[in-house]
């Protein structure tokens, strides 16, 4: 009797892996603990960056891709104040919303550097994903950088790539 229940356990066990994670690994909380309330009579500079992104890339034909991990660097080149980011939002290759990260301010603190993760099986983004980031940051400080790392490893293949991000406005 013993026996049978080994077979079960370890069936249960292997089911019980399966990867319920949500897709794109930052939890929403996080975004709220860096909320902030800014002036806007503080004749802060208003900006706004686009970041290409890829989700997934061809391989051999427009028929097969790869699919890519990105990780999405929002950074703080300043030694000495914190900027602003009011509004982080996630746009597929025809140019449609996916998803919005925040859309309040948020801080990043001097020389910080804070990631968005877009997941190697979320391929919503296609090949042609963007980011549009809306910042805003005292008239005397460096706009914010940002960065994306595309990655990927098949078998004994890796690809890797970097993108960086323009100012828009």
């Amino acid at each position: 009797m013993r026996y049978f229940f080994i077979p079960l356990i370890l069936i249960f066990s292997f089911l019980s892996c399966e990867n319920d994670k949500e897709i794109s690994s930052i939890d929403p909380v996080n975004w709220e603990k860096r909320r902030v309330t800014i002036d806007i009579s503080d004749s802060l500079r208003i900006g706004q960056s686009y970041l290409p992104v890829y989700s997934e890339i061809y391989s051999e034909s427009e028929h097969l891709t790869i699919n890519l991990t990105a990780t999405v660097s929002l950074r703080n080149i300043n030694p000495s104040e914190s900027i602003y980011l009011n509004k982080a939002a996630y746009y597929d290759t025809k140019g449609n919303l996916i998803r919005t990260y925040f859309d309040y301010p948020i801080y990043i603190k001097p020389l910080e550097t804070i990631e968005i993760v877009i997941d190697e099986r979320d391929t919503t983004g296609g090949a042609g994903a963007n980011f549009v980031f809306d910042w805003a940051i005292n008239e005397s400080l460096h706009e914010p950088f940002f960065e994306a790392v595309m990655i990927s490893t098949i078998e004994q293949l890796g690809i890797s790539f970097t993108t960086q991000g323009v100012t828009i406005n």
